[in-house]
C-alpha cells in the first residue's frame, strides 16, 4: 500500500529538514538558512545549505536536491519507506497502515522492541557492575575499546536464573514480555528460564538501529559457544546482518560493504576505522540477506576465514546468489589466509591488510569456476564431460536473461581454453591461472588437490580402483544413499577382491536395517572385520578408513547443514558411478595392452590417435 501524500505533507511541515540533516552535518546559521560541508563531496568551503521554510536542502558540489526524505535515502542507504519511518518516529506519528493484519503485526513488533531495550540497558549495566567485570576484561582482552563497546552497546547477562526478569521489572517490563521477546523460554513443564545466562551479549539491531534480537557469546566451556535469540516477531535470522545500523551510511558513501562472519570481525574492524562490515548470523548469506546487501553495494565483498569452512561458505554464498544475480549485482570474494579472520588480521596488520584484500577480491565466477574444477577433478574425458555439465548447469539457474546470456558466453569460451590441447601431445587441461587458485595454494593447500602437470596419465586401473574407494565411502559417511543407489553399486565390476566383500557388507546392511546411520555402519563393518584373519581383518579396517576418508575430500569443507552434506554426497556417487561405466572400459584396455606386451606408452599413442581425430570435428564446446 502505497504511503498517502497528505500524510507525507504533514510530516514535511511537522519535521524541519535542518533537524533531520545536523544528524549527519554539522550546520551552522547563515541567514535565513543553514549552511555546512557537502556530506555527498569532500570540500573545505560550505557548499551544501538547507532552507526550512521552502523545505529542502541544495548541494552546489554534487548538485543533489531533495526533501527532508530524499536527505536519508542518500546519505544514510535507506528505503524510501524507511525514510518515512524515521522521519514519523521523530514526529511521534504512525506510518499508515496496510491493513488490520499489518497494524497488529506493528503493534506486536513494537512491544518486543521496547522489550529489547530495556533488556539491552540492563545488559550494558551489568556490564559496568562487580558481576560483569570477567566478561569487560575478555572484551578489553580482545582489544575492544570502551568508545567502541559503547558504540555496540555491549553487555552482560548475568548467570543467575531470574536476573533478568528482576533487573527489567522496575521499568514495567513483564515476564510475559519478556518470553515473547525471545529473552525467557518456558519449558515443557511450564517453568519459565532465561534464554541467556553468563554471556557477553552483542545487540542484534535492524537497519535502523532498532534492538531486534541478540547473540550471546559464552565466557566458559558451555555450548554452543555463540547463542543467537530465537525467531520472533521482530527478528528473523535470514533477512537479518549484524552491525548493519552501524555499516549502512559508511557503506553507502564508500560503495562498499564487507561481509565478515562474526560479531568480533565486525566489532574489529569497525574501530580500526573499517566502519563498512556487517555479517551474517551464520556460515553463509541467505537469498534475503544478498538482497539486502544489495541495497548498500552494487558487488559486496565476501571476506571470509581462509580455512575449509570458509571456502565452503563462500562457495554455498556464490550458488546462492546464481539465481538472483541481476545486471551489475553480483558478489566478490576475498578470502584470509589460514588461520586468520578479519579480527586478528587487523590487529596484527593493520586496515591496510584488509583493503589489499578487498582491492583484489576475486569474482564469482571465478568462484564458481574453482568450486567446479575441485569437485570434479577434469583429468580425463568423462570428468571433462561432468565438469562443462556442470558448469553450465549452474549457469542455467541465473534467472536474469541478460546475466544468463553472458555467464554463458564467458563460461563456454573459458572451456574452450581450458580443454584445447595439441593434437600430437595430449595433457591435461591446466588448472585456470587467477589470484583465487593461487592465493588458496599458498594457504597450505594439500600439492595432491593440485591438477598433474605432466604428460603422463595416471593407470586407468589405479583410477578405476580410486573412484571405487570414495564411492564406498560415501555410502558408509551417507548410508541413506545405499537404499537408492544399490541396483547401481552392485551392478559395478570390483576387481579388488577385498573392496568387492566391503561393498557386498554394506550394501546388506543397508537393506537389513532400516533406520542405519554412519556410526551403526561403522560398528557393524568393524564387527565383521573381527571374525576375519588377523591380516585380512586388519586390511579390511584400513581399507574401510581409507575409503571414508578418499569421500571426506569430495566435500570443499565443513558443510554446516546436512542436507548440504548429503545433497553433494548424491551427485559424487552419482557421478562417480556413471563414471565408473566408461573407466572400466579404459582399465580393460590398459589389461589388453599389458598381455599383449606393447610398449608402456601404447595407451597414451592411442589416446593421442583419439585427440587427433576429435579435433578434426567442430568444437562442442
Amino acid at each position: 500500500m502505497a504511503i498517502p501524500p497528505d500524510f507525507l505533507e504533514d510530516l514535511r511541515n511537522r519535521v524541519a529538514v535542518s533537524d533531520v540533516v545536523r544528524r549527519h552535518v554539522q550546520l551552522r546559521k547563515q541567514g535565513r538558512e543553514w549552511a555546512g560541508l557537502s556530506p555527498f563531496n569532500k570540500e573545505k568551503s560550505p557548499s551544501f545549505f538547507v532552507n526550512d521554510d521552502k523545505r529542502f536542502y541544495h548541494c552546489f558540489s554534487s548538485g543533489k536536491h531533495g526533501d527532508v526524505f530524499s536527505f536519508l535515502t542518500e546519505t544514510s542507504g535507506l528505503s524510501f519507506r524507511e525514510a518515512v519511518e524515521s522521519v514519523a518516529e521523530m514526529a511521534g506519528m504512525e506510518v499508515p497502515s496496510d491493513g488490520p493484519e499489518a497494524a497488529e503485526h506493528r503493534r506486536v513488533t513494537k512491544g518486543v522492541q521496547e522489550s529489547l531495550e530495556v533488556a539491552t540497558l540492563y545488559f550494558e549495566s551489568q556490564l559496568r557492575m562487580p558481576i560483569g567485570q570477567e566478561a569487560l576484561a575478555y572484551l578489553h582482552g580482545r582489544g575492544l575499546d570502551d568508545a567502541t563497546i559503547r558504540r555496540f552497546r555491549l553487555g552482560f547477562a548475568p548467570p543467575a536464573f531470574g536476573s533478568l526478569t528482576a533487573g527489567v521489572a522496575r521499568d514495567g517490563v513483564n515476564q510475559g514480555q519478556l518470553v515473547e521477546a525471545g529473552l525467557l523460554k518456558r519449558r515443557d513443564d511450564d517453568k519459565v528460564v532465561d534464554y541467556f545466562r553468563d554471556r557477553v551479549m552483542f545487540p542484534i539491531t535492524d537497519r535502523q538501529g532498532k534492538v531486534i534480537a541478540f547473540g550471546g557469546r559464552t565466557l566458559g566451556d558451555g555450548q554452543p559457544k555463540y547463542l543467537n535469540s530465537p525467531e520472533t516477531a521482530a527478528f528473523h535470522k535470514g533477512r537479518v546482518l549484524y552491525g548493519l545500523a552501524q555499516a549502512r551510511e559508511a557503506a553507502h558513501k564508500s560503495g562498499q560493504v564487507l561481509v565478515v562472519e562474526g560479531y568480533m570481525d565486525v566489532i574489529a574492524l569497525a574501530q580500526a576505522g573499517i566502519a563498512h562490515a556487517v555479517a551474517p548470523l551464520g556460515t553463509a548469506v541467505g537469498e534475503d540477506q544478498i538482497r539486502l546487501l544489495w541495497t548498500l553495494s552494487a558487488e559486496p565483498i565476501m571476506c571470509l576465514d581462509g580455512d575449509r569452512a570458509g571456502r565452503a561458505a563462500a562457495i554455498r554464498s556464490a550458488e546462492r546468489a546464481m539465481p538472483l544475480l541481476q545486471p551489475g549485482r553480483s558478489l566478490r570474494f576475498a578470502m584470509l589466509p589460514t588461520g586468520e579472520d578479519p579480527d586478528t588480521l587487523v590487529r596484527k596488520a593493520g586496515p591496510d591488510a584488509i583493503r589489499t584484500l578487498s582491492d583484489s577480491a576475486e569474482s564469482l565466477e571465478n568462484v564458481l569456476w574453482q568450486a567446479e574444477w575441485d569437485r570434479h577433478t577434469p583429468t580425463t574425458p568423462e570428468r571433462r564431460a561432468a565438469f562443462h555439465r556442470a558448469i553450465l548447469d549452474q549457469v542455467k539457474r541465473v534467472a536474469d536473461e541478460t546475466v544468463r546470456t553472458y555467464y554463458e558466453q564467458s563460461m563456454r569460451e573459458r572451456l574452450r581454453q581450458a580443454f584445447v590441447t595439441a593434437p600430437s601431445t595430449p595433457q591435461y587441461p591446466r588448472k585456470p591461472g587467477g589470484s583465487w587458485s593461487n592465493k588458496r595454494r599458498s594457504w597450505g593447500d594439500d600439492a595432491s588437490t593440485s591438477t598433474p602437470q605432466v604428460r603422463r596419465r595416471a593407470d586407468p586401473r589405479r583410477l578405476v580402483q580410486q573412484r571405487q574407494r570414495t564411492l564406498i565411502g560415501l555410502l558408509a559417511l551417507h548410508p541413506a544413499l545405499i537404499s537408492d543407489l544399490a541396483e547401481q553399486v552392485s551392478a559395478l565390476n570390483f576387481a579388488d577382491a577385498m573392496l568387492d566383500r566391503l561393498r557386498s557388507r554394506i550394501l546388506s546392511l543397508g537393506s537389513a536395517v532400516i533406520t542405519l546411520d554412519a556410526a551403526t555402519l561403522a560398528s557393524q563393518v568393524t564387527l565383521t572385520t573381527t571374525n576375519q584373519p588377523s591380516d585380512d581383518g586388519s586390511m579390511a579396517e584400513r581399507l574401510f578408513k581409507s575409503a571414508c576418508e578418499s569421500a571426506q575430500a569430495v566435500f570443499s569443507g565443513d558443510l554446516a547443514e546436512e542436507q548440504d552434506s548429503l545433497m553433494i554426497a548424491r551427485r559424487a556417487a552419482e557421478e562417480l558411478i556413471h563414471g565408473l561405466e566408461h573407466d572400466t572400459v579404459r582399465a580393460d584396455i590398459a589389461n589388453q595392452v599389458e598381455n599383449l606386451g606393447q610398449a608402456p606408452d601404447t595407451l597414451d599413442r592411442l589416446e593421442a590417435s583419439v585427440a587427433a581425430e576429435r579435433s578434426r570435428a567442430p568444437t562442442q564446446y
